[in-house]
């Protein structure tokens, strides 16, 4: 194992992750963070060149629809299922 996380560290981020940590877990928290790291290290020992870097696994273009404006006035529809309705509106109970 390479990389040696130092206590202090471990402290820092235990007070981010708002985490209160024995001596036996934060000794492993160090051990943990410093896998950690050692595999980062190896994946940058990867060749990547001519790979090209992507956001997604798959082939896909924006799959979002476009924005269209229709007019959906259906009030009636809305509240024709309302068990109480006034002024074109839900009444519900009151809330606190």
């Amino acid at each position: 194992m390479a990389n040696v996380i130092d206590d202090e560290t471990i402290e820092y981020v235990a007070i981010l992750a708002k985490l209160e940590l024995t001596d036996e877990e934060r000794a492993q928290a160090g051990k943990d963070m410093g896998r950690m790291l050692d595999y980062i290290d190896k994946l940058a020992e990867l060749d990547t060149d001519g790979v090209e870097p992507m956001s997604h696994i798959f082939p896909v273009q924006n799959v979002f629809r476009e924005d269209e404006v229709k007019n959906s006035d259906i009030r009636e529809q809305l509240l024709a299922n309302a068990p109480q309705q006034k002024e074109g509106m839900f009444v519900v109970p009151r809330t606190f």
